[in-house]
Order: C-alpha cells, then sequence, then structure tokens
C-alpha cells in the first residue's frame, strides 16, 4: 500500500478508492479537484460519472420515466435538454428538446442565464428548478449530463433514463 501513496499517480488511486469507498467524499473531492487542477478534475469527473457507486445518476429519484416525461410535456413544465451531438437531434428528438451536445454542457450551464438565452432560446435553467431534464440516445450521456450538473449545483436535476431510442420505440417512430 506504501507504494500506492507516493508520487503523483498514487494520490489519484487513492482518491478513486476514497470515490469508490464514499459517495460524499467523492463529491467532496470532485469538488475541489475541478476548482484546483482543472486536467485532475476532467479524469476524475470521467471516472466519477463511469461509477454507479460514486455518481448520483443511478438513484431512482434521479430517473424520470417515460410517461412522468410525456406528463410534463404536456403540462410544459419541463426544461428537457438533449445531450446528444447535433446530428442525431436533427435525425430525430422530442418536441420541446433543447439541444446541447454534452461536450459543451458544463460551459454551458455556466452562463449568465442572458448568454444563456441568447445561445439556446430558452431561459436559462436555474439551480432550483425541479423540472429539469436530461436524456440522449440510452441514458449513458444523460447520466453523465446529471451527474455534471449535480456538480454544478443543479440539485434536483434529473434524467431520462430511456433515452430517445426508448421515446422513439413507445411513439412509434
Amino acid at each position: 500500500m506504501s507504494s500506492l501513496r507516493s508520487g503523483p499517480r498514487g494520490g489519484l488511486i487513492l482518491v478513486m478508492l476514497s470515490c469508490a469507498l464514499s459517495r460524499s467524499l467523492c463529491q467532496a473531492v470532485a469538488e475541489v479537484s475541478r476548482r484546483s487542477y482543472p486536467t485532475f478534475g476532467a479524469v476524475f469527473r470521467a471516472f466519477a460519472t463511469s461509477s454507479p457507486t460514486c455518481g448520483e445518476a443511478s438513484n431512482n429519484a434521479s430517473v424520470v420515466s417515460y410517461s412522468q416525461l410525456k406528463t410534463m410535456l404536456s403540462n410544459h413544465d419541463v426544461q428537457l435538454f438533449d445531450v446528444r451531438n447535433p446530428d442525431e437531434y436533427q435525425a430525430g428528438r422530442i418536441a420541446d428538446a433543447v439541444n446541447i451536445p454534452l461536450g459543451i454542457l458544463e460551459e454551458s450551464l455556466k452562463l449568465s442565464p442572458e448568454h444563456f438565452q441568447q445561445k439556446f432560446e430558452v431561459r436559462a435553467p436555474g439551480k432550483d428548478d425541479d423540472n429539469i431534464v436530461f436524456h440522449c440516445k440510452s441514458g449513458n450521456r444523460s447520466a453523465k449530463a446529471l451527474d455534471i450538473a449535480r456538480q454544478l449545483g443543479f440539485s434536483k436535476a434529473r434524467h431520462f433514463k430511456g433515452g430517445y431510442s426508448e421515446w422513439a420505440e413507445r411513439e412509434g417512430k
């Protein structure tokens, strides 16, 4: 174990092990690392979002079902963000979804409300909004989007785990 503690890689290994053992420690370390070491933060975020132990996206309270999303859309009570690539979005999309590819999500959520509205032509989501929903093709990228949003303070955000694949199937598209 002493070899794990020495050197910069040893620290990374210990942080990753800590993350696997403690969700709250994982979130604290992710926040510190993102602020202190952007490249380390990106590496850590990639690890964190791929780990169901560490990521929040595996939590059922974070998941919106097809029927819930359908109701939210019919009530016009959803801020739906499609995190797929623009070509996927153009090939087929859920009505009222705003395309923000996963690769630019973090920087987009950090925009001022004015700049967000200029860029995406919709109101910027608020950190306390409980109607923010991310979706992608099958739930993997939207789970990562959810983790990014949660790290930025969007604590009530959720994701449509079934993604556009489930939507298209159920809608007969």
